[in-house]
């Protein structure tokens, strides 16, 4: 069930950098071509929920095999306090001497700290906003400002070979 978040929503002002140094050549720019402008909510991964902060950190590995994703939002007290990738499980986990699996949670090595993108906001904003933030997933917010979706670098390459 998606619940509330307290998040940083897209900046205004556009964010430069353009996708076409990063192996999606001129994916930007077929974006800005399609009319009417492309939003969020026609390309984001839709039916996204988040876990506990303690959620054992072999829970959140075996929920990302059996649903094939690299994220999961961690959320406390209605709000989204987080993301855990398998990059962190490896990085901030598996690869330290001291890390005991069996006893990590997600807040463990969650990367605190949440930005987002509305589900009306141009695609090409979010796909800037991403860039700038070097990330490849952001959680999707309604006016509401309940998360209802992930926008992916995947779901946005899928959806620009439409």
């Amino acid at each position: 069930m998606p619940t509330a978040v307290v998040l940083r929503p897209l900046p205004e002002e556009p964010i430069g950098g353009i996708v076409e140094g990063r192996g999606e050549p001129g994916l930007i720019h077929k974006l800005q071509q399609r009319r009417p402008a492309v939003k969020v909510k026609d390309a984001m991964h839709k039916g996204v929920d988040w876990v506990s902060p303690d959620t054992p950190v072999t829970e959140l590995a075996k929920l990302m095999c059996e649903h094939d994703i690299g994220a999961i939002p961690i959320g406390e007290n209605d709000r989204l306090i987080g993301m855990v990738t398998d990059r962190d499980i490896v990085c901030k986990g598996l690869s330290q001497d001291s890390f005991d699996a069996r006893r990590a949670t997600a807040r463990d090595v969650m990367t605190p700290g949440i930005h987002c993108c509305r589900d009306d906001d141009d695609l090409a904003k979010a796909v800037r906003h991403m860039e700038k933030l070097e990330v490849r997933r952001l959680p999707v917010i309604n006016k509401s400002r309940r998360m209802i979706g992930i926008l992916s670098l995947g779901d946005i390459k899928q959806f620009g070979a439409r």
